[in-house]
């Protein structure tokens, strides 16, 4: 059965007008005139066999009829924007991106606005994520994730750097705890459990740490250790800024863990997320060049 839809230039100045409340400030937005809209919405009742608009010229209100057909409209109209926006090969608009929340915090927002200076049209949106991705269900263009192959099919993968952690700690607990951090509590966050078990077994290094405690967020934990809290082992990204300023003490250096930092794109591409994994590459390029992470200090140096 054929769909019974009114004239798409109808809908669009009664949805305009019912919006903004004013037949004035949709013309000004549909770039038509007064008298244009005001056609437009009648010719619309017509068709439908039902007044829209009801009161005085001066102060028009919507009917009970009009209501409903603007809530209709106003949905159709996105979900409309949304497929097209969803397939246009542009360089602006809308560009969804997920990744970890405090790479996102550490690492990539402090870096975002050179990319949104050399290409303003295009609207980066970041969503807070670890997950495994799947491109057949999630919305986003581009997912940053840290871990190893194999990567989830349908996606390009695009390598940045590989991961290397580290025990960091408040300077000020280093003089009391020594470099075993010695009664120190050893900080877990819940997204990483093998953090500290993993690095012990590359490094070869024995400590003496106290208790465990554990967090909920990433943040949280680094909070705590720059508060003394204790000592965690973290990746080099997080903490650059916090090693390079004093504010955390990494008496073992970084190692590799054994996982990388990928960015993941849908395999079919569009010319956004294009440039914005190019603009990864690059960042992560100079990020290892310019901020090399400290060296692992040998074992038997570190214990002596």
């Amino acid at each position: 059965m054929a769909r019974r839809i009114p004239p798409l230039n109808a809908l669009r100045a009664f949805e305009a007008a019912g919006r903004l409340g004013r037949m004035t400030l949709a013309a000004d937005e549909l770039n038509v005139t007064h008298s244009a809209i005001s056609r437009q919405v009648q010719h619309l009742e017509d068709v439908l066999g039902v007044p829209l608009f009801e009161g005085p010229k001066n102060k028009l209100r919507l009917t009970e009829a009009g209501t409903t057909l603007l809530s209709g409209l106003n949905a159709a109209f996105d979900q409309i924007d949304s497929s097209v926006r969803a397939v246009a090969d542009t360089e602006d608009g809308a560009l969804d991106v997920s990744c970890p929340g405090t790479f996102t915090m550490r690492w990539l927002i402090p870096r975002l606005y050179r990319f949104q200076a050399e290409y303003p049209d295009i609207d980066v949106r970041l969503t807070a994520s670890s997950r495994p991705v799947d491109f057949a269900r999630d919305s986003f263009d581009v997912a940053i994730r840290v871990g190893t192959a194999p990567w989830p099919a349908g996606a390009d993968v695009i390598p940045l750097f590989p991961e290397q952690t580290g025990p960091v700690l408040a300077p000020s607990l280093v003089e009391s705890v020594g470099e075993r951090f010695t009664g120190a509590a050893r900080l877990h966050t819940r997204s990483r459990l093998r953090a500290w078990g993993d690095w012990l077994a590359r490094s070869g290094i024995v400590v003496e740490a106290g208790s465990r405690v554990e967090y909920e967020h990433f943040y949280f934990m680094l909070e705590a250790a720059n508060a003394g809290l204790g000592v965690c082992v973290v990746p080099w990204p997080y903490v650059t800024d916090d090693v390079r300023l004093g504010r955390l003490a990494a008496p073992h250096g970084f190692l590799e863990s054994g996982h990388e930092y990928v960015a993941l794109r849908r395999a079919r591409r569009n010319r956004k997320s294009s440039l914005f994994c190019k603009w990864l590459e690059k960042e992560a390029c100079a990020f290892v060049v310019s901020h090399p992470a400290p060296a692992t200090r040998s074992h038997t140096a570190a214990i002596s």
